[in-house]
């Protein structure tokens, strides 16, 4: 069985750092217009279940990297108020995080990473967003401090990822992949249980294939499809209520019983050095349509525990 980043952590550095939600102020070639599908057309909407905040609702927004500090002691004071933490992690997750000019994001991040209370910089990105130029950047950054890549991959299955929109195929993930590793960057995938059209088995076949990467993978994020208001899927879900015959990619909104077996068949999948960064995910209250039990997280959170228990008992 893997093991839990919080138990990893602890391990490392000998304390528990808490994660800061941050901003670099990048947006993503998915909504800008610069990524080209296959049919020739240029991306606005982004992947279809990307929300307006590009799955960073909780992260201040920021223009020039001079604000980083402010928005830094902001996300530091939220932290305060439940712990005494004096180490963290500098998290980048909302939109594209390599996409940009790479002297701007070097600067930005630059000046994150040498902070004494940052111990790692966690980048989220997509795999089709990492130039030689960006590279080189995250070497640099690297040999300050760990920096972790967080590439959203999401499925494995090409039909799947041509429906949501994603923009790129699985061989530039592959290549992304190995370029990372090369390097000597920790990479963490993203992947997102439930998409439209997916069986169980599709679900397991993507932790599989994660699962026997070379190297061997650093870290996964599991988590389960959130529709949100305002994004295309919600209209598709929407369509879909009403006329579920008629669905080439048919909505299965699983049940918390349901994902939470699901997880511990996937965790079960995973090599025992590979890092769980999350096992679910829960969106913003105000914009959440399904599925509407990953709001009792403490429930969702003591039922995956028992149930990862167990999986670990059966397996010995």
């Amino acid at each position: 069985m893997p093991i839990k980043l919080s138990t990893y952590l602890k391990n490392t550095y000998g304390e528990k750092i808490y994660r800061l939600s941050l901003s670099s102020g990048c947006s993503c070639p998915n909504r800008d217009g610069s990524l080209i599908m296959a049919d020739g057309k240029p991306s606005y909407g982004g992947c279809t279940f990307c929300s307006e905040g590009g799955s960073g609702e909780f992260a201040q927004m920021i223009k020039e990297p001079e604000e980083i500090a402010g928005q830094l002691e902001k996300a530091k004071a939220r932290i305060a108020e439940k712990t005494d933490a004096r180490r963290f992690i500098a998290y980048f997750q909302s939109y594209t995080n390599t996409y940009g000019d790479p002297d701007r994001l070097y600067a930005l991040y630059k000046e994150v990473i040498e902070r004494d209370d940052i111990e790692i910089l966690s980048i989220g990105t997509r795999p089709d967003c990492i130039s030689e130029d960006i590279l080189d950047m995250l070497k640099k950054l690297n040999a300050i401090k760990p920096v972790w890549v967080e590439l959203g991959l999401q499925t494995i299955h090409e039909r799947t990822a041509k429906h949501i929109n994603r923009g790129y195929e699985l061989s530039v993930f592959q290549d992304t992949y190995r370029r990372l590793k090369e390097a000597g960057i920790t990479v963490i995938v993203h992947v997102i249980l439930g998409l439209p059209g997916e069986t169980k088995e599709d679900m397991l076949e993507t932790v599989r294939f994660l699962a026997e990467l070379s190297p061997a993978l650093d870290g996964i994020k599991l988590q389960n499809l959130n529709i949100l208001k305002g994004t295309v899927m919600a209209r598709e879900y929407e369509d879909y209520l009403k006329n579920p015959e008629d669905a080439e990619f048919p909505f299965h909104i699983m049940s918390m019983e349901e994902y939470t077996d699901l997880i511990a068949e996937c965790l079960a999948l995973l090599p025992k050095e590979t890092v769980v960064h999350r096992m679910t995910g829960d969106g913003p209250r105000a914009l959440l349509i399904e599925p509407l039990w990953v709001t009792d997280k403490k429930r969702v959170l003591n039922m995956l525990t028992a149930k990862c228990a167990l999986a670990f008992l059966e397996q010995k």
